[in-house]
C-alpha cells in the first residue's frame, strides 16, 4: 500500500487525527515539509513494501530459469551478506533447506571474506548466495572474488537491488556468477534498510519455489494484502506505543522469525542512533538469563508463531513475563493472539491470514511492524529516520576498507566432499 493510497481515504485518515493527531500529523505533511523532518524517503519505502513485493514476485518468477540452473546439483547452500542483508538470509533458510532438501547455512559477509571456503560447509557443489541492497559493501564482491579464487566447485549467485553496484560489474563476464538485478524501487535511499530488506527475503524465498510460480506469487500477493491491513489498521498505536518512554526494547521470535526479531533490533538500534539498547532472542533462550534485560523501561516485542507446538511455548514465556511483571509493555504480533496474555498497556497486533501463509513466509510482515516502531521512536528522539546517524558513525553504504586476501602459499589443499562434482 502506497502511502498517497491512504491519505487518499478522508475517512481512515479522519480516524487517525481523532485518534492519534501527532502520528496523522507525520503522515500528511506535504513532501516538502517530509524532507524537512527528515523521513521522506523512509517513510516511503517503509509505505510502499505491499507493492513491490508483487513487483518482486513477478520478477523472481520471470528469472526461473536463471535460479533452476543456479540450484542445479547443488549440495550445499550458503545465503551471505552484511548487517540487515544477513539477517534476510536468516528469514529464510530453514525452509530453503527443507524444500531443496541440501544443507544450508547462513554465513556473516565478513566471515566468508576472513575465512573463505574454510568457514563453508564440505559438501559440494554449493551455492552461494550473496544478498545486498547496494552491491558495495566490501565484503560482498572480496568474498565472491576469494571463493571463485579459491574453489571452482562454489558458484554464486547476487540477490541485490542496485543495477550499478560494484558487484554487477566486476562479475559481469564471469559464468560462475549470475546476478539478479531488483526493480529500483527496491534500491532504498534512507540510511537504513526497509523495503529493500523485505523484498531481499522475497527474492530468496523463491529459490525454495522456483518450480511453483503459481504458490510463490500467491504467498506474495497474500502477504502484500495482510501488510496493507497492518498498515491500515496499526500504524497510528505503534506510534503511540513508541511514545511511551520505552528505554530498551526486545524482539523474540522462533524459526524463521528470529530473524525478523534481529532485523527488528538492528532497525531500533540504527534509527535511535544508538539511544535504545535492544535485545533479540528466541522465546525459550530469552529465559537463560537474557531475561534480566527486561526492566520497567523495557518494550517486548513479541513476533508469535503460527505452529501449534511454538505457539505453546511463547504463550508459555509470556504468562512468565506477565507472573513476573517484567517490562514496560508488550507488543504481541499474530493472528489470534490470545487476549488474556495482554496486560492492559500492552498493543495486540493481529494480522488475519498469517496462519494461512505460514511461518515460513511471516518474517516480512513480523519486520513490517518493527520497522514502523523504529521509526516513529526516532521521530521521538529528535532523529531523520533518513539520516539519524547525525554524526556520521554508520552509513548507508559501509565505507570501503582495504580488503586483505591470503597470499598463494598460504592457501590450504581443499578436503571438501565433492570437489570433482560427483
Amino acid at each position: 500500500m502506497m502511502l498517497s493510497t491512504l491519505l487518499a481515504d478522508q475517512n481512515w485518515l479522519d480516524a487517525l487525527f481523532s485518534a492519534e493527531p501527532k502520528v496523522a500529523e507525520i503522515l500528511s505533511r506535504s513532501p516538502e515539509g517530509q524532507r524537512q523532518h527528515g523521513y521522506f524517503h523512509t517513510l516511503r519505502e517503509i509505505f510502499q513494501q505491499p507493492q513491490t513485493w508483487t513487483s518482486t514476485a513477478q520478477q523472481m518468477i520471470a528469472c526461473d530459469q536463471v535460479l533452476r540452473e543456479s540450484l542445479h546439483g547443488i549440495r550445499t547452500l550458503v545465503l551471505t551478506g552484511s548487517g540487515s542483508s544477513e539477517f534476510a538470509g536468516d528469514c529464510v533458510s530453514l525452509v530453503l533447506q527443507r524444500e531443496l532438501d541440501v544443507g544450508a547455512k547462513v554465513m556473516g559477509g565478513g566471515t566468508l571474506l576472513t575465512y573463505g571456503t574454510d568457514a563453508l560447509p564440505a559438501d559440494r557443489p554449493a551455492l552461494v548466495v550473496s544478498l545486498s541492497r547496494s552491491g558495495d559493501s566490501p565484503e560482498t564482491v572480496g568474498a565472491i572474488s576469494r571463493c571463485l579464487r579459491d574453489d571452482s566447485s562454489i558458484h554464486h549467485l547476487v540477490l541485490t537491488c542496485n543495477r550499478e553496484g560494484r558487484v554487477t560489474e566486476a562479475f559481469r563476464s564471469n559464468s560462475a556468477v549470475r546476478v539478479i538485478v531488483l526493480d529500483e524501487a527496491t534500491n532504498d535511499r534512507s540510511l537504513v534498510m526497509t523495503s529493500s530488506f523485505s523484498n531481499l527475503v522475497l527474492a530468496a524465498r523463491s529459490l525454495g519455489l522456483f518450480g511453483n510460480r503459481d504458490r510463490y506469487g500467491s504467498i506474495c500477493e497474500k502477504l502484500s494484502s495482510i501488510a496493507c491491513a497492518v498498515l491500515r489498521t496499526y500504524v497510528g498505536s505503534l506510534g503511540s506505543v513508541a511514545r511511551s518512554g520505552f528505554r530498551r526494547t526486545v524482539y523474540l521470535g522462533s524459526g524463521l522469525n528470529l530473524g525478523a526479531a534481529r532485523e527488528s533490533a538492528l532497525k531500533m538500534l540504527e534509527m535511535t542512533a544508538g539511544s535504545v539498547a535492544t535485545l533479540r532472542d528466541s522465546f525459550l533462550g530469552f529465559r537463560h538469563g537474557p531475561m534480566s534485560f527486561a526492566h520497567p523501561d523495557t518494550a517486548i516485542v513479541c513476533f508469535l508463531s503460527s505452529d501449534p507446538l511454538l505457539r505453546a511455548y511463547e504463550c508459555d514465556l509470556l504468562q512468565e513475563l506477565n507472573d513476573k511483571n517484567l517490562g514496560l509493555l508488550k507488543v504481541l504480533v499474530g493472528e489470534e493472539v490470545p487476549k488474556e496474555l495482554a496486560r492492559p498497556e500492552d498493543l495486540i497486533v493481529e494480522c488475519p491470514g498469517l496462519k494461512e501463509v505460514g511461518d515460513d513466509q511471516s518474517p516480512v510482515i513480523h519486520v513490517l511492524v518493527g520497522q514502523l516502531l523504529a521509526f516513529f521512536r526516532c521521530l521521538e528522539e529528535g532523529l531523520h529516520p533518513d539520516s539519524p546517524s547525525e554524526d556520521g558513525v554508520i552509513n548507508r553504504v559501509v565505507q570501503r576498507f582495504k580488503v586483505h586476501l591470503p597470499a598463494e602459499s598460504e592457501r590450504k589443499p581443499s578436503l571438501r566432499k565433492g570437489t570433482t562434482g560427483d
